[in-house]
């Protein structure tokens, strides 16, 4: 017998407070979304409006040779358009990303009690959260995700606290996609013509955070969303999908994210997805794009995708870089402290790139 889900409130209980998750819905043989689910028409995302996003990927290995000053221009020209782009030969080995995927679905896979030990105020530490949606108690409308966060302090935190089922491979994922934001920073920051020491950049993306997003196959893949659409607040995000695919991204047009047109990101095996942030996009005086993004969900087969968010320090200004607003003779973006930026971000559902107008001058 399936648990009623009758009231709003003993549905939030049981997929929220006590850590079911959508997967708990889901297992309790539910043949149609809840209400509380449901997104308004504005928000759902239909398949047919969308196309793919047909760009090759960009090969990494190419950087060290020849044809380095050309993958430059690529990587810079997808960061002034789309935001997004795709990368082999990016140093993260095939094996390690697929024991990821396999990690993801071994934690998943526990029962929920197992699962429930990682909720907040219950996990044996602030830096390791599971949870549901993105900010239950804010959205009118619950997304189709359960994950677990980790956040990173150092090498024996990670393998203290984070859970069994996935600590190696993902502090490995880690480390490895942390060099390769590092090397694309550099690359973005030194199109700009500024050259940032090695202490600033670590102040960029000092923060580093790996998440494993489960997406439970949906009875009503149509009505829902895996993830709303947002921008990421951070530098840069390196993902990991699996292969079934449903990442969107939006093409702005003249700035204006309403007037996009939706992209899906196809799953290539052994290519990572890179996605810049907000952060990027502040200081750059809006030069490089932060990706409008969202997740749709599936009626065929439950999906994962992994996620390493590179972040600055809390206590780090973002601003846009004196000699780019010296070039454009303005800043479009006012000075935040990041840990103030963070705060707005995660006190608000996910409303598109509205997260920006915290920085912005003047917003729309």
């Amino acid at each position: 017998m399936s648990p009623s889900f009758n009231s709003s409130n003993s549905l939030y209980d049981f997929v929220v407070k006590d850590g079911n998750g959508v997967k708990g819905i889901v297992d309790s043989g539910l043949l149609e979304v809840p209400e509380r689910y449901i997104q308004p028409l504005q928000e759902r995302i239909n398949k047919l409006d969308s196309r793919t996003h047909d760009a090759k990927p960009i090969d990494l290995s190419k950087l060290n040779g020849p044809e380095h000053d050309q993958v430059v221009d690529e990587i810079v020209y997808a960061a002034e358009t789309l935001g997004f782009f795709q990368v082999v030969n990016h140093g993260v080995p095939v094996e390690l990303l697929e024991s990821l995927k396999d990690a993801a679905h071994t934690f998943f896979s526990l029962p929920p009690e197992k699962k429930a030990v990682y909720l907040t105020g219950l996990s044996p530490s602030p830096k390791v959260k599971y949870g549901t949606s993105f900010v239950p108690e804010k959205e009118k409308a619950l997304e189709w995700k359960d994950y677990i966060s980790m956040v990173y302090s150092s090498d024996e935190d990670a393998l203290q606290y984070w859970p069994n089922q996935c600590k190696e491979v993902a502090l490995e994922y880690l480390k490895l996609s942390s060099k390769l934001v590092r090397d694309l920073v550099k690359i973005l920051i030194g199109k700009l013509g500024v050259n940032l020491d090695d202490s600033k950049i670590e102040g960029l993306i000092g923060m580093k955070m790996v998440n494993m997003n489960y997406y439970p196959a949906c009875p009503n893949p149509e009505l829902t969303v895996g993830v709303g659409r947002h921008s990421d607040m951070g530098a840069i995000t390196v993902l990991l999908q699996d292969g079934i695919g449903g990442l969107y991204v939006n093409v702005e047009e003249d700035d204006d994210p309403e007037k996009g047109e939706w992209l899906e990101i196809p799953p290539i095996h052994g290519a990572l997805v890179i996605n810049l942030g907000d952060t990027i996009q502040i200081l750059s005086n809006g030069k490089y794009k932060s990706a409008e993004h969202r997740v749709r969900t599936t009626s065929t087969q439950s999906r994962v995708s992994v996620p390493v968010f590179t972040l600055p320090k809390p206590t780090e200004r973002i601003v846009p870089l004196p000699e780019v607003v010296k070039k454009d003779g303005l800043a479009h973006y006012r000075e935040v402290v990041f840990q103030d930026y963070m705060k707005n971000f995660f006190g608000n559902a996910h409303a598109g790139k509205k997260s920006l107008d915290f920085a912005r001058i003047n917003p729309t």
